[in-house]
């Protein structure tokens, strides 16, 4: 696969599988616009790469902030061709101590950005008759997990627009896809790790197992795993494959 000549953004640049996206789609050939909230991380994944990358540091809630740190990545490559929505979180606490303010959160994060994102990308997309929107959601969007309601809400809703959107593009040049990870091995998963630890007294390698087991293989999903996804969706082989929500959790699903 070759990407020689694209443009590619992704947001959580800065670790686990925004990181490991990145460097994928450098090493296919795609420059890469990297965003995060934190500058020196992103500059971790530029060191990765090289010159084919940019930093762009933003926190992807702030419409304007994102809507710069989009402009310097034109700035220093042009017309972005391939969107990767990877940046998200969630908290963890049962439904009824989430409060509705932990709710708006958590859709800001994980729905309210890609789509401001993805609003912001899409007409040159359009206008030049292709384009790759890629959005990490997680198994979390495909089913539930309770004491994470708000993550679940928040996920399902990117699936949705996901969906919705890749019918809209269809037959524009664009395709529009989502990427369902179980639990991978990320600093959002070693925080789910301590979590687990301070709420049941387990001991950190108990708790690893706990997230293991719901997995079929037995264990983590690797941050490279879900990039090579993510890559195969960018190029020409996966034109066809449109308004998917494509699970990689080892057969949890």
């Amino acid at each position: 696969m070759s990407l020689a000549g694209k443009h590619a953004v992704v947001t959580g640049a800065g670790s686990g599988i925004g990181r490991a996206t990145a460097v994928a789609l450098a090493g296919a050939g795609a420059c890469v616009t990297l965003i995060g909230r934190r500058h020196e991380a992103l500059e971790a994944t530029r060191g990765l790469i090289g010159e084919a990358a940019a930093v762009a540091a933003a926190d992807v809630t702030d419409a304007a902030a994102l809507a710069t740190a989009l402009e310097r990545g034109r700035m220093h490559f042009g017309a972005i061709d391939i969107l990767i929505n990877n940046a998200g979180g969630t908290s963890s606490a049962p439904f009824l101590k989430t409060s509705a303010a932990d709710l708006r959160a958590s859709l800001a994060l994980n729905l309210e950005a890609p789509a401001e994102a993805s609003r912001q990308v899409l007409p040159a997309m359009l206008e030049r008759g292709w384009g790759r929107i890629v959005n990490v959601a997680s198994t979390a969007g495909l089913k539930g997990y309770g004491y994470v309601s708000a993550y679940v809400a928040a996920k399902h809703g990117l699936v949705g627009l996901t969906r919705a959107l890749a019918l809209e593009v269809a037959a524009k040049g664009v395709t529009v896809n989502a990427v369902c990870p179980g639990f991978t091995d990320t600093d959002l998963v070693a925080r789910s790790v301590e979590t687990l630890v301070g709420k049941t007294g387990r001991s950190e390698d108990e708790a690893r197992a706990a997230l293991f087991s719901v997995n079929p293989l037995g264990r983590l999903i690797r941050p490279e795993e879900v990039a090579a996804l993510v890559l195969w969706l960018c190029g020409e082989e996966a034109a066809a494959v449109n308004g998917a929500a494509l699970p990689i959790a080892g057969g949890e699903l």
